[in-house]
């Protein structure tokens, strides 16, 4: 009920602004005026995968439509959560109740570019693709430019899915997948594809990651095996009147309350295969670090990781843990692409270490590692949160991802490559949409190469595209 409601309010707002464009109201982007344009996502949480995607999309979009004729907003969640993130970018604050927030802050912008990875989906709260869909639809509303950057969907409870065909109809969205991409087709939705955006994130220098790990205990010498374990079974977070009331006056549901009306899933079968799971982790870790001499480490990219990293570590003796609550985006991922090898259970851990070819393995609760894992050509090294037999089949997972290490990285940095030339293609559809959208925006003349679509790449990614068989072939080819 709390999530029809949430729907019908936000529909609601989105029809009283076409309506009131109908009528005259509002105003458009004008020549000569900076373009403005509100970046829609979950920050300021201290998800580092979120954190990076949206970093490199600010970088790109800024690289391609020119710094001098944007001005840009960025929502976050917690400004402390964000200090120092995203430089150059106004940072506004996202309330938990959101509607009149996103009502008022899409009419200040002349357009909205949705950022968030798992865009259109129900597998984690329907209140967060109903912001999607909302930020996306009231620009839309008003003739705006009206982008879904590097998203997916998945499954849609039915009235989400109905809300996503009428209202992102108008805006083109830009997919990682091609999973995706047909998916928002079938709903009659305009699409592109393309891919993540933090293929091109460069976290600080590997002497920082040194440090750090030395003052973990690492000797400098043993290889680095890295763990990203999640709690994957308290997805979705649900809106509850009910249960925010019970908590308020019974102090019911504590543990559960994810935040105000929102609750993850609890109860005894959430408990048993989170134990399942955990337990799997931590006896095939055991069994690998006995097998092979390499130095564990526990990494929780998002601040609610922290509970499954100490719960292994409990039971792995001398197991340091880093966590996005104590390390920003730069820290971690420099940390990160110290490794030789990882197994993570989130999407983005995978990604932040691959342009440093850490051979890595999935353990996923969803479809965004598997169509990565597809992508690399790496299905062997791809397993479910729920397998029942979790265990053995991910210590013979990680004992593969040694035996062919030179193998998987080779996959890898050829994946690398493949997905800066999709992103690269991204950039286009982009300034494709601003002209179509505002025909007078001062978009860049000339022949550029596919690589002048991409924000400033570091050295280490320069190589990658040496390495790996880029050529500077002209956008057009690149095409």
């Amino acid at each position: 009920m709390t999530d029809f409601l949430l729907v019908a309010w936000v529909s609601a707002l989105i029809e009283i602004r076409r309506f009131g464009w109908m009528l005259g109201f509002g105003k458009r982007w004008t020549a000569g005026e900076k373009l403005k344009l509100l970046f829609a996502g979950y920050n300021g949480t201290r998800n580092t995968g979120s954190d990076v995607r949206v970093q490199e999309m600010l970088r790109q979009v800024r690289h391609v439509l020119g710094a001098d004729n944007v001005d840009f907003s960025v929502m976050t969640q917690d400004f402390g959560r964000t200090k120092r993130y995203f430089e150059g970018t106004r940072q506004v604050h996202l309330p938990d109740v959101y509607p009149p927030f996103l009502f008022r802050e899409v009419r200040q912008n002349h357009g909205v570019i949705a950022c968030e990875g798992s865009m259109f989906k129900s597998k984690f709260a329907n209140a967060l693709t109903t912001m999607m869909i909302g930020s996306l639809g009231l620009a839309s509303a008003e003739d705006k430019l009206s982008v879904g950057y590097g998203g997916e969907a998945g499954q849609m409870d039915r009235l989400l899915e109905s809300m996503c065909a009428r209202y992102v109809k108008d805006s083109l969205v830009v997919t990682r997948n091609v999973e995706s991409q047909r998916l928002l087709n079938s709903l009659g939705i305009p699409t592109e594809l393309g891919t993540d955006t933090a293929w091109t994130f460069e976290p600080h220098p590997p002497e920082y990651a040194r440090k750090a790990l030395r003052e973990a205990g690492w000797d400098e010498k043993t290889p680095i095996l890295v763990l990203c374990p999640i709690h994957p079974f308290v997805w979705p977070v649900k809106a509850s009147i009910a249960k925010y009331v019970a908590r308020a006056t019974a102090g019911a549901f504590k543990v559960s309350q994810y935040r105000t009306v929102y609750f993850f899933q609890s109860g005894a079968e959430v408990d048993r295969k989170y134990r399942h799971y955990i337990s799997a982790f931590t006896k095939a870790t055991q069994r690998f670090i006995q097998r092979h001499r390499v130095f564990p480490i526990l990494v929780a990219m998002e601040r609610l990781d922290a509970v499954a990293c100490r719960d292994i570590a409990a039971q792995i003796s001398d197991t340091p843990i880093f966590t996005s609550d104590d390390y920003d985006m730069f820290q971690l991922v420099s940390i990160l692409r110290a490794c030789a090898y990882m197994v993570s259970s989130r999407y983005h851990g995978i990604v932040a270490c691959m342009p440093s070819l850490v051979a890595s393995a999935g353990v996923t609760m969803d479809e965004r590692i598997r169509n990565l894992m597809r992508e690399r050509g790496h299905e062997h090294l791809l397993l479910t949160v729920d397998d029942p037999d979790l265990e053995p089949k991910l210590i013979k997972m990680m004992d593969t991802l040694v035996a062919e290490a030179d193998s998987v990285r080779e996959g890898i940095g050829r994946t690398v490559v493949r997905n800066m030339k999709a992103m690269a293609r991204m950039g286009t559809f982009l300034e494709d949409a601003v002209q179509r959208t505002y025909p007078d925006f001062p978009i860049r003349s000339g022949v550029f190469s596919w690589e002048d679509y991409l924000p400033p790449l570091s050295k280490n990614l320069f190589q990658l595209l040496e390495h790996y068989g880029s050529s500077p072939a002209m956008l057009a080819a690149a095409r």
